[in-house]
């Protein structure tokens, strides 16, 4: 792979988790209200989901083109949605989950998992990405194979765990 585009690679694999971890700890106060933000990020993965579907659809069906724009567009809505995330989350008090029983349990199953997966998929999707830059398609789907069912993991259970905690946004 390009030397070049592999630092880059490594800078944002490690750069993105960074931070977004690091958000947790950072505070902007503003007029300006941000509450709207998850349902727009939520609906950011939801699209990005289907997207990925589309796109795996596409190459199923060997039309190679529609596949790249469709990843391409995935990966507009999927760094959109983490420009808002961090929007968000820089300008609002964190959400605690509020309710309980095995929902609970599911909620932070799917966080969890969602979160893990999250960091894992970033280089993979841009590795992959690196390889069908190079029109190296042998090493590209080998690592597609693994990136596209995380991505779209991803994707889906941001959407989920939106739906569980939306009840306790403030």
């Amino acid at each position: 792979m390009n030397p070049k585009r592999k630092k880059i690679i490594i800078l944002l694999s490690v750069i993105v988790p960074l931070v977004v971890a690091s958000l947790f700890g950072i505070r902007i106060d503003t007029d300006v209200d941000f509450s709207f933000l998850p349902k727009v990020y939520a609906t950011l993965n939801f699209f990005t989901f289907i997207i990925l579907t589309l796109a795996l659809i596409a190459i199923k069906n060997k039309n190679r083109k529609r596949h790249e724009v469709l990843v391409k567009t995935a990966l507009l809505t999927t760094t959109l949605f983490l420009v808002l995330y961090i929007l968000y989350h820089i300008t609002s008090d964190t959400t605690v989950y509020g309710g309980g029983g095995w929902l609970k349990y599911l909620y932070y199953i799917i966080l969890i998992t969602h979160v893990s997966l999250s960091v894992i998929v970033i280089p993979l999707v841009l590795i992959s990405l690196g390889w069908a830059m190079d029109e190296n398609f042998v090493k590209h789907r080998k690592i597609a194979k693994v990136a596209m069912p995380i991505w779209m993991y991803v994707a889906l259970s941001g959407v989920m765990v939106y739906l569980l905690i939306s009840p306790y946004y403030a």
